[in-house]
């Protein structure tokens, strides 16, 4: 499967960019396990426009991590069209506008899965043409089935941003009503990569839990790549084939750590792991772990809390 210049190979499973999720610790990580595409979290574009410092933080990357995608959202084309110029400057292999996010706050504004509602979709398809037009690399869209059941417009909306010159698609299996709720339907997935029409890589996403998961897509929809999100929280080693030891996964719970201290700063890196620590399932064994995942939690030092993990890994062995 290529975007653009890229071949990923047979079969790639991409890391979803997700808000507080996907700095850069964690995108090494799951790069080193065999992610074979990384996303930043997703950047604002009016904020990126205004120069905020801590949305441009976020267009920092890694050779190590390559390819690596930036995605932008936003609702007004001027800014958006800026705000990609000012991405491709930082270097990313792919351009991803998100017309997915169904958090109030983006997709209530218009931004995100906000323009999937009828009187944004002409919005929609004019900032994909005008971004497509104003940057050299290749620009992706992810984005839902539609706003809610009674418009899943997927499969005529893919053969318009197709058209719009985009590299490929994402699509979640959700509508924007249903937000992270139910299952994800992948039956209108599977119809837009059977639709002789489409000629982009289609890139499915939603509810995919393990690589076995990520199989079962691959060979019930045809799908030319599967994106993972939530299963990834504190499971940088989901994109491995191998299984891990119940050490190697703590090594790599505090390499995560130090990796974000060591790029970020102590404070920072620190609230950057601890989502990790409080959904990983390797803990979850222990008895009356919540006054341990508490501490976890609390702690504002790394040293602190790194000897909070191996009190925690003595319980385990």
């Amino acid at each position: 499967m290529k975007i653009g210049n890229i071949d990923f190979g047979e079969r790639p499973v991409f890391l979803a960019p997700m808000e507080d999720v996907t700095d850069i610790g964690f995108r090494l990580l799951c790069k080193r396990f065999g992610a074979a595409m990384v996303y930043t979290e997703f950047v604002s574009a009016e904020a990126l426009v205004r120069d905020v410092k801590s949305t441009v933080r976020k267009l920092q990357i890694s050779d190590e991590e390559r390819p690596v995608g930036i995605q932008i959202y936003g609702r007004d084309l001027d800014a958006m069209v800026e705000a990609a110029r000012i991405v491709e400057a930082a270097g990313p292999d792919i351009i991803d506008l998100n017309f997915g996010c169904p958090v109030k706050k983006v997709a209530g504004k218009g931004a995100g899965a906000g323009m999937l509602q009828k009187e944004n979709l002409p919005k929609m398809l004019e900032i994909t043409r005008q971004v497509v037009q104003a940057v050299s690399v290749p620009v992706t869209v992810k984005t839902r089935l539609g706003w809610n059941h009674d418009q899943l417009i997927i499969t005529t909306l893919a053969e318009q941003l197709q058209d719009c010159g985009i590299q490929a698609l994402t699509i979640h299996g959700r509508t924007r009503a249903q937000m992270y709720t139910g299952e994800a339907d992948w039956t209108l997935i599977g119809e837009v990569k059977r639709n002789p029409c489409i000629h982009i890589p289609i890139i499915g996403n939603g509810d995919i839990k393990s690589l076995s998961d990520a199989d079962r897509a691959f060979d019930t929809y045809g799908v030319d790549a599967v994106m993972v999100g939530r299963a990834t929280f504190g499971c940088p080693w989901l994109f491995s084939r191998k299984e891990l030891t119940l050490d190697e996964k703590i090594d790599t719970l505090e390499e995560l750590l130090r990796i974000n201290v060591e790029r970020i700063d102590e404070q920072r890196g620190i609230l950057h792991t601890r989502r990790h620590l409080a959904a990983t399932p390797v803990f979850k064994a222990i008895p009356n772990f919540r006054q341990t995942r508490i501490a976890m939690l609390r702690a504002e030092r790394m040293d602190d809390l790194l000897r909070i993990i191996e009190e925690t890994r003595k319980l385990l062995s």
